[in-house]
C-alpha cells in the first residue's frame, strides 16, 4: 500500500464519487448483460455515462484508482469491468486509524 498514491487518487471529487457508486453498484448502475455487478464489477461505459465525462477522462480516473490499488479490473472479451478492492480499502482504513 502506497498511501501517497492512494491519497492522490482520492483527491478528486469524481474519483471519490466513482468509489461511492461502486460500493452499491445495483443502486447506481443499470443491470448489465455480463452478470452480477458485485462479482464482476461495472462496465466502463456505465461508469462513464453516470459520471457524464468523456470516455478518456473516465478511463484515466479508473486507471489512477486501479494503480493506487483501490479498484480491481476484470476483462471479458471486449468489455472491461471495475469493482472496489475492499481489502485495500480496509487496509487504508486501518492505516488512517493507526497512523494518522
Amino acid at each position: 500500500m502506497d498511501p501517497i498514491l492512494i491519497f492522490k487518487a482520492l483527491s478528486n471529487e469524481t474519483r471519490l464519487q466513482i468509489l461511492h457508486w461502486l460500493k452499491e453498484p445495483d443502486k447506481y448502475f443499470p443491470s448489465q448483460e455480463g452478470g452480477d455487478s458485485k462479482k464482476i464489477g461495472v462496465c466502463v461505459s456505465h461508469i462513464q455515462e453516470k459520471a457524464g465525462l468523456s470516455q478518456s477522462t473516465v478511463s484515466q480516473y479508473l486507471l489512477m484508482l486501479q494503480r493506487a490499488g483501490l479498484l480491481e479490473v476484470n476483462r471479458y472479451g471486449q468489455w472491461t469491468y471495475y469493482k472496489r478492492n475492499e481489502a485495500a480499502l480496509q487496509q487504508l482504513s486501518a492505516y488512517i486509524r493507526n497512523q494518522l
